[in-house]
């Protein structure tokens, strides 16, 4: 297949390709909100390995004549949403699914916008049959990996395994002189890990959101997000959605990974570093904007979530102006 074309089949409308060296792509996919970045490497005919690079909570990737094709993703940060069925699966820092692509329209969510890792694509219809004829004793069949793990529209979901950690650990930091080689390598070497695991359902497909769990979810998030200014509180939330306060604090714990109350605290926080960098309000002022009538409540919940103080912050990232009050005339 022309290389042009695969890649509108695979990667759809949307995405822009923003170079090209030898086997390597990079892709880029933007709104306002941020941006999506996709660092192809071609390693076997058919066999892409992708370093994904997320800043940004969701996006719109139209999929065609992707039927045959399977995904092995490993979550390094952050988290990303994984729906197979009608039930959805979140992974977080060291995860691994495999699954199926089907050949409908799909999107990507990412419930923090933050996430780092790397996606194995393999094309059936164009890679090899067998890897034996790679590398002897390699006796690893992709249409058998299919089966074993991708069965009756399965979506497999490995929590945390050193062994894969250990394999993926590695490619995270590849000396450019040897990285064509190495990415041969290490792709055999999982592919040769997955063939030879036991696979133990019990503990590889749950927890497991529903479809109705993961929008109360996101509309509690965005009411979240609409509200910032307001102190909410779970009896709240529980009045507005009529929804028990269990019922949310189980749903957004699944999806977000975290608590309500981390969440908005978090949220206010890093809305208030935009403010430290690009605006001349004090920190106090900052402080009372996001509903904290004490500076030192507040710095202490800057510092937790940003990892310095809102002076050190302004310091490293913000304006360098001065706000000076104003003499009287």
């Amino acid at each position: 297949m022309d290389a042009t074309v695969r890649e509108k089949n695979i990667y759809g409308n949307g995405v822009e390709i923003v170079s090209r060296n030898g086997d390597c792509t990079v892709y880029r996919l933007f709104d306002s909100t941020g941006e999506l970045v996709m660092t192809s490497y071609a390693v076997f005919p058919g066999i892409e390995l992708i370093y994904n690079d997320v800043h940004i909570q969701k996006c719109e990737l139209e999929r065609a004549e992707t039927s045959n094709i399977f995904e092995i993703n490993h979550c390094r940060e952050g988290r990303i949403e994984c729906g197979f069925k009608d039930d959805f699966v979140y992974l977080t820092p060291g995860d691994l699914t495999i699954a199926k692509k089907d050949d409908t329209a799909r999107g990507s969510f990412f419930p923090l916008s933050h996430y780092h890792g790397i996606t194995i694509m393999i094309d059936m219809d164009n890679a090899p049959r067998c890897f034996s004829c790679v590398l002897d004793d390699v006796n690893v069949k992709p249409d058998a990996l299919i089966k074993k793990y991708c069965g009756d529209g399965k979506c497999f979901v490995s929590r945390s395994n050193p062994a894969v950690e250990h394999i993926f650990s590695e490619l995270y930091s590849v000396p450019e002189k040897i990285r064509r080689g190495y990415f041969k390598i290490k792709i055999l070497e999982l592919l040769l890990f997955l063939s030879g695991t036991e696979i133990k359902d019990e503990k590889n497909y749950r927890p497991a959101y529903s479809q109705s769990q993961v929008e109360l979810a996101k509309r509690v998030c965005f009411h979240l997000t609409e509200h910032m200014d307001d102190k909410i509180t779970l009896s709240q939330l529980s009045e507005a959605f009529h929804i028990s306060v269990t019922q949310i604090k189980n749903s957004f714990k699944g999806v977000y990974g975290v608590s309500v109350y981390s969440y908005i605290r978090t949220q206010k926080m890093q809305a208030a570093g935009l403010m430290l960098q690009h605006s001349d309000s004090t920190v106090l002022e900052i402080a009372g904007r996001f509903g904290y009538d004490n500076g030192s409540k507040f710095a202490a919940a800057f510092k937790d979530v940003m990892g310095m103080t809102p002076n050190e912050y302004r310091s490293a990232f913000g304006i360098k102006t001065i706000r000076v009050p104003r003499e009287n005339s």
